[in-house]
């Protein structure tokens, strides 16, 4: 009996040190299931039985265990790049390199000018909200891809192949991150465009010397302009000062004329009235003062009386016809 006793205390030990290592297992198993952590970069989606619970942010979180709850993580605080017309890649020293492959089915576009444009893009976007992102669309890569391709061509095909290539770049840019915002917006997509940039813009290979010649034409005819309208801006203002100089000289000069005549005019107003005052007076004065300005004229003056007779011939003819006053 004692025996007996001994083997069934022996198997009782066995048995309490099994459900204790059981226990231990499903405890550790219900820990691993029950808690869970949301790395920095990320949020995570909980759902219970098919049903959305919540989103939750980076930290250690409790969900109900075995099952009953499902968590997604999602990289909401990364920026993502989609890349158009070319593609990179890292090497093993960390550096960039471009792909050799040609992607001309996707950068290939129609201007508004019926002219052809290679253009290289790139967008970069966040997932602004996880739950959306995962569960509204079945492949949300493909469907940014699709919509970046479609609205670049768009606002591309409003524009000549001159603004695409030169001053419409940014332009360009900014409608293109608008019009697809908007779109992800009505598909509901829960992605957030950070920003649309052009990487590169040509024309295709095929063109580029004509392009290139023509290129040349018009920077040669800017050139010209440039050159003409200089000359017209030197010459043309120097003419308008020259011109606007003579008109002041000549109403300057109008205005002169006008006062002297209207001082000769007042003038001769008070000598008139003086003279009908005192004609013989007056008359004897302007007399005076008429020869006093003839005569202060000459350097040498002989006045001879016109009754003399028997003039000796002192001076020449010439000189006596002009200096005698008779």
């Amino acid at each position: 009996m004692n025996e007996f006793e001994k083997a069934v205390g022996d198997i009782l030990k066995n048995i309490k040190g099994i459900a204790a290592v059981v226990i231990i297992l499903v405890l550790v198993v219900l820990g691993k299931s029950t808690f869970y952590t949301v790395e920095p970069d990320e949020e995570a989606v909980v759902i219970r039985f098919g049903k959305f619970i919540g989103t939750y942010p980076p930290g250690l979180h409790f969900k109900m265990p075995v099952g009953i709850d499902e968590v997604f993580f999602v990289k909401t605080k990364r920026v993502l790049q989609e890349e158009f017309g070319f593609r990179t890649k890292s090497t093993a020293n960390r550096r960039t390199e471009y792909s050799r492959k040609s992607f001309d089915h996707e950068s290939l576009m129609l201007t508004g000018d019926l002219n052809v444009a290679e253009v290289e893009w790139v967008v970069q976007y966040q997932i602004s909200d996880p739950f959306k992102y995962i569960f509204q669309t079945s492949n949300p890569t493909i469907n940014v891809r699709d919509v970046s391709e479609s609205i670049m061509r768009r606002v591309v095909g409003d524009r000549s192949v001159t603004e695409v290539l030169t001053t419409g770049r940014v332009e360009i840019a900014i409608d293109a991150q608008k019009l697809m915002q908007g779109v992800l917006d009505r598909y509901d997509m829960g992605i957030k465009i950070v920003t649309v940039k052009l990487q590169d813009v040509n024309p295709p290979n095929e063109v580029k010397p004509s392009f290139n010649e023509v290129n040349e034409a018009k920077q040669e005819q800017e050139k010209v302009i440039n050159q003409a309208e200089q000359a017209y801006n030197k010459v043309i203002p120097e003419a308008k000062g020259k011109a606007e100089k003579m008109i002041s000289e000549a109403e300057g000069y109008a205005e002169g004329l006008v006062n002297e005549s209207e001082g000769d005019a007042a003038k001769f107003t008070a000598i008139l009235k003086e003279y009908k005052r005192a004609p013989l007076i007056t008359r004897k004065r302007i007399y005076i003062e008429t020869m006093e300005k003839i005569f202060r004229r000459m350097e040498n003056l002989t006045i001879v009386d016109s009754k003399v007779k028997g003039l000796l011939p002192i001076f020449g003819k010439d000189e006596v016809a002009s200096k005698v006053v008779k």
